[in-house]
């Protein structure tokens, strides 16, 4: 009798499990596309919104700097060094491998020693400002899933503004703005994520958490995209169907975690105090050993892959869908409008397929 029960068990787990492979979970994942189902006139197409996977997104980055002789060692010069800034002879050379510091070491893998950096000039022009631009470029929309998290070499700036573009670099908009004084660099009053709320996720704050001068254990600077997310999923993230939910009916929301550039634009580096030691110009640059974005194309629910071709990312279209993200119905299957896909209900979504034209119908 047990081994019938056992027996009888795993046969439904066996089916359970099947059945699992080919449709989302309750969570929401949206793996899948499409998946084939019985009815009384046989065997068709159940369609479902879908997604592709989170990645790795710095995997696929063109990154431009502005002024674009920004990085140091060309002409080569002496730096102070990091934990001690009173000891100036550490050298940056562009024409010598072991003391280059170019800009795809920002992105490069992170464990060796010594560690790898971009680096800057450092501030011989003072009192001229030292602005640098960053660029991350993907020719691609991208939707954000995890934190973007910087980590500097030197000291983390006392200003910094993080922003955003959704039209490939046209415009640029705020995502987050940095500095020991809020007040004084931006004439905002400082907050932290931890401030906001539901009503208030969309709103652009300055932070002073994470604008300390040289503390070699402070090197790191987030954009708390996961903060943002568990006003809607709960503190663990449990509850992604409500976050989806609200992502499909507040397009604001949406839109906030969706980018196609991000500029870091760094405005002052760390001094550790209130003036500028004149005397040792040469204590002040930036310096940036990492960067991470994580996201996934922006495929409009109507992709579960992406695909890289000719170093752009597109998305593999289903649903009768076609173009970089998804983005149009497909010749003679213009039926209908295209619309995008749809989380709602939760855990299949809809799919809005594009349909046949009429005119294509007969043929």
């Amino acid at each position: 009798m047990y081994l019938s029960r056992f027996l009888s068990l795993h046969a439904l787990w066996v089916t359970v499990s099947s059945v699992m492979q080919h449709y989302p979970s309750v969570w929401g994942h949206y793996d899948v596309c499409k998946t084939q189902i019985y009815t009384e006139e046989g065997k068709v197409w159940d369609y479902m919104a879908c997604q592709p996977e989170a990645r790795d997104m710095i995997k696929y980055v063109k990154v431009t700097l502005d002024p674009p002789d920004i990085t140091c060692g060309d002409p080569p010069e002496t730096f102070c060094a990091m934990g001690n800034p009173y000891m100036c002879n550490n050298e940056c050379d562009a024409s010598t491998q072991e003391l280059a510091h170019p800009p795809e070491l920002m992105f490069d893998l992170e464990g060796r020693h010594p560690s790898t950096f971009w680096q800057s000039t450092t501030w011989k022009d003072y009192p001229k400002p030292l602005h640098v631009n960053i660029t991350l470029s993907w020719n691609k929309t991208i939707e954000l899933t995890d934190n973007i998290v910087i980590t500097f070499e030197s000291g983390r700036p006392d200003q910094m503004i993080l922003e955003k573009s959704l039209d490939y670099g046209r415009t640029w908009q705020p995502y987050q703005y940095y500095a020991t004084d809020c007040l004084d660099a931006f004439h905002m009053d400082p907050k932290s994520v931890r401030d906001l709320s539901q009503h208030t996720v969309l709103e652009i704050i300055c932070t002073e958490e994470y604008s300390t001068g040289y503390m070699t254990n402070s090197k790191i600077i987030h954009f708390e995209i996961k903060d943002r997310f568990a006003f809607f999923a709960g503190p663990r993230l449990h509850n992604m169907a409500s976050l989806y939910g609200q992502l499909d009916t507040t397009k604001k929301l949406r839109d906030f975690f969706t980018i196609t550039d991000l500029r870091i634009r760094l405005l002052r580096p760390a001094t550790g105090e209130i003036y500028v030691d004149e005397q040792h110009l040469a204590r002040y640059f930036y310096a940036i050993s990492d960067i991470r974005v994580y996201g996934r194309c922006k495929c409009n629910l109507h992709a579960t892959g992406c695909k890289e071709e000719n170093k752009r990312l597109l998305c593999e279209c289903e649903h009768n869908t076609t173009g970089p993200d998804c983005g149009k119905c497909k010749k003679n299957y213009q039926g209908r409008p295209w619309s995008p896909g749809s989380y709602l209900p939760i855990p299949k979504g809809t799919a809005n397929i594009c349909i046949p034209s009429i005119s294509s119908i007969g043929s």
